[in-house]
């Protein structure tokens, strides 16, 4: 009997679930968007039931599409959004507030009140900043704001995860409150040297340790799954056997495992991550340190680049500025205007990421005149992913003091080949595609297989990659350098435009 790898993809805006087989081919996935709340300016909210009930959703219909049945899945999988916070209450196993997701702005006031002291503290623990971005400040501001978090807090009678915990949590009706190393790092209160919580940041930001969840390697057997998950009368249970953070499974889904190897995952925002193995290497140029893999008794690293808008920029132009049906015409209208109008698009709508880290930044155009037509401002969107790209790149560049000869990248966006070329134009690297673009949800397949002997080693999944496209850069690095000067002229305009206009 033939046996399968499934995994839960829960991201930004969608739950997804992928089945693969052992050669590494998504035999069934589906897939449900859920709600997007913005409730104020730069707040962003999810409802983590609903995120659970999509979920969940998706599964059962996966499992029905691919035709099998559940004593045929080795194991489970689970990737998701990092930084995002559901708190729920330990006794009825209910949020208390909606998820805070991780573009969400609410914070920033409170992170400036931070001393320099407090800053450095934070940073040398966790190879972080201290931001809205990741996970405390916002589980501090619901203990602050709902009305009687605090105490149900101080009591033990609250629980807080990130997505894959809160997804843990369901699949096992209750039974198991685990995160793991990648995505407890992301919360601000883990600390990369010993590998665990640590109590002066619970402190600094005045979280209870007894909210906080059992961290387990990425890889590894972490419980059954309730009976009935999939039917009332499939009584079976599935074996969760990896969590991993979704940029951290794109890295290992890529086959990013040897030092100096860079993966761009084009999603709702564009994370760019560089293994640099069991080393933890502190950025000087805006950067942040990250746990890459938790896996066969040790701990790599990896630096980061977060940008908040990629192709939650191109959803703008659809759905806000209707200019656009779908995503699949950006590559088209973008390919019809080629003179050299050099307009530019900010899309900071949540602040802007590495390596600039401003929440107040807001999008801007830039270089308009009367003869800008929709042409122009579809392609200077696209532009817009490859350029904060980029300066994430050359701030690792010069981190590691090391030329980058080329980059692996997935998502949905690196199915757009102009914005492809365009990168490796800008970047000047060489730009490498996958045939299989669901590296976020291989990794965690991949994690889970490995946990159960499904594949036997790295090795065995070696196996599986295949390559869709390799493009070069087409334009001299002169010209790349031109184009860079004027989006760098255009991101400096758009700094601390909230706290300049109050």
């Amino acid at each position: 009997m033939e046996k399968y790898i499934v995994t839960l993809d829960e991201g930004t805006t969608s739950a997804r679930t992928l089945v693969t087989n052992k050669k590494g081919e998504i035999i069934a996935v589906d897939q449900t968007e859920f709600t997007q709340f913005f409730p104020n300016e730069g707040w962003v909210e999810h409802d983590a039931i609903e995120i659970w009930n999509a979920q969940h959703r998706t599964l059962v219909q996966a499992i029905n599409h691919a035709k099998i049945t559940s004593d045929q899945i080795a194991a489970i999988g689970i990737t998701n959004q990092r930084e995002t916070v559901v708190v729920w209450n330990r006794t009825t196993g209910l949020p208390i507030y909606n998820a805070i997701v991780w573009q969400d702005q609410r914070t920033a006031n409170k992170v400036d009140t931070y001393t320099q002291k407090e800053v450095d503290l934070v940073k040398q623990k966790t190879g972080l900043i201290v931001h809205p971005y990741f996970s405390a400040t916002k589980v501090e501001w619901i203990l602050d704001n709902v009305e009687g978090a605090r105490k149900l807090a101080d009591n033990g009678e609250l629980m807080f995860g990130n997505i894959n915990t809160w997804l843990i949590y369901r699949l096992t009706a209750g039974e198991l409150f685990i995160t793991d190393h990648t995505n407890a790092q992301r919360t601000l209160l883990y600390n990369i040297e010993t590998n665990d919580w640590d109590d002066d940041l619970l402190k600094l930001f005045n979280i209870p340790r007894n909210m906080l969840p059992e961290i387990k390697s990425c890889s590894e057997n972490y419980g059954l799954t309730y009976p009935g998950l999939l039917s009332k009368s499939d009584k079976n249970q599935i074996i969760i056997a990896s969590s991993i953070g979704d940029q951290q499974s794109a890295l290992f889904g890529q086959l990013c495992v040897n030092p100096s190897d860079v993966k761009i995952t084009y999603g709702t925002g564009c994370f760019i991550l560089m293994n640099t193995g069991e080393k933890i290497v502190r950025s000087s140029h805006g950067l942040v340190t990250t746990v890459a893999l938790a896996y066969d008794n040790k701990i790599t690293y990896a630096l980061e680049g977060s940008v908040m808008i990629a192709g939650a920029a191109v959803q703008w132009l659809r759905d806000n500025l209707k200019i656009v049906y779908s995503a699949i015409e950006t590559e088209w209208y973008a390919g019809q205007v080629k003179d050299d109008r050099r307009i530019y698009v900010v899309p900071s709508f949540t602040g802007l990421g590495a390596p600039y880290w401003d929440s107040y930044s807001r999008g801007a155009m830039f270089g308009l005149d009367r003869g800008t037509k929709r042409e122009h401002i579809v392609r200077a969107t696209l532009e817009s992913i490859a350029y904060q790209a980029n300066d994430v790149i050359s701030a690792m560049r010069k981190d590691m003091n090391n030329p980058i000869s080329e980059l692996k990248v997935d998502g949905g966006a690196s199915n757009n080949k102009f914005l492809m070329q365009f990168q490796s134009d800008l970047s000047q690297v060489k730009v490498i595609k996958p045939l299989n673009v669901e590296t976020t949800a291989m990794g965690a397949a991949y994690l889970a297989g490995l946990a159960v002997g499904y594949w036997k080693n790295v090795d065995d999944i070696k196996n599986n990659y295949q390559l869709d496209l390799a493009l070069n850069p087409q334009i001299e690095q002169k010209e790349a350098q031109r184009l860079i000067k004027g989006w760098t002229e255009a991101v400096k305009r758009t700094f601390s435009w909230t706290k300049d206009i109050e």
